[in-house]
């Protein structure tokens, strides 16, 4: 199974067909309605994949737990890139980098709905760790409604050491904490330039290192009494501050 993925439902496989991803094979449920199945088999001709129609409860065994609407496909792993390649699409398009930093989120589909904001505020891409991290899976793609086909994933061995890489490379890292002293709409220019917001893990925020490692500590500002946003809303706050001040400034 590790050489091979499967990607179900009807928008994530076409956005994975548009952007270009290896795709062995596509199985679609008889009887499925004609206008989910019509442009995965269009689509599919134009890249000469190969469609085969197959009872629903075979996509049921094939991939198990995969919300696929009646289609489902077989494809090559996920591609990661490394943190140059990120830095290199901010310069492609001319704009100060602007990355995120995932320290340890376990739920895929807060992963998921990460990547889809991070596609909507211009994020060049995301940094994860390799290990008690969720990484990119069926579910996390099904989330992400296609957008993990446009957002690129780093996958890192290490992440404070990641993190000083940036650094030298002139990227701000800031790291987003319930016990900041300083809220994110104070946060002056810092958002505007080169920067990498630090998202925690969902129970325990991020690490001692990862912490210590970052430039500036910001929290969201709260009315009410929770102190605790899901790490998706958090994660989606902040780059759309990010998104507000680039913007303000042209």
């Amino acid at each position: 199974m590790d050489d091979q993925e499967w990607i179900g439902g009807k928008h994530s496989l076409l956005e994975a067909m548009r952007a270009g991803r290896t795709i062995n094979k596509i199985w679609v449920a008889e009887g499925a309605q004609k206008h989910l199945t019509q442009p995965i088999i269009a689509e599919a001709k134009k890249h000469g994949v190969i469609v085969q129609f197959v009872d629903k409860r075979k996509l049921d065994q094939m991939a198990p737990g995969l919300q696929h609407q009646g289609v489902v496909a077989q494809v090559a792993p996920y591609a990661y890139v490394e943190i140059e390649d990120l830095l290199q699409k901010a310069e492609e398009r001319g704009e100060p980098p602007f990355l995120l930093i995932l320290d340890e989120i376990e739920d895929p589909h807060n992963l998921g709905s990460i990547l889809r904001t991070a596609e909507c505020t211009g994020v060049h891409g995301v940094i994860i760790p390799k290990r008690r991290s969720a990484s990119i899976t069926a579910t996390v793609s099904k989330t992400s409604a296609g957008a993990v086909e446009y957002v690129p994933v780093a996958r890192v061995t290490n992440l404070a050491q990641t993190m000083e890489l940036l650094k030298e490379s002139g990227v701000w890292i800031v790291g987003t904490d319930v016990d900041a002293q300083q809220e994110m709409y104070a946060a002056g220019q810092v958002l505007t330039g080169a920067v990498a917001i630090v998202i925690g893990n969902e129970n325990k925020g991020m690490g001692r290192l990862v912490r210590e490692k970052c430039d500036v500590l910001l929290k969201l500002p709260m009315a009410g009494r929770l102190n605790s946003l899901n790490a998706s809303v958090a994660a989606g706050v902040m780059m759309y501050e990010v998104l507000r001040k680039r913007r303000a400034e042209g």
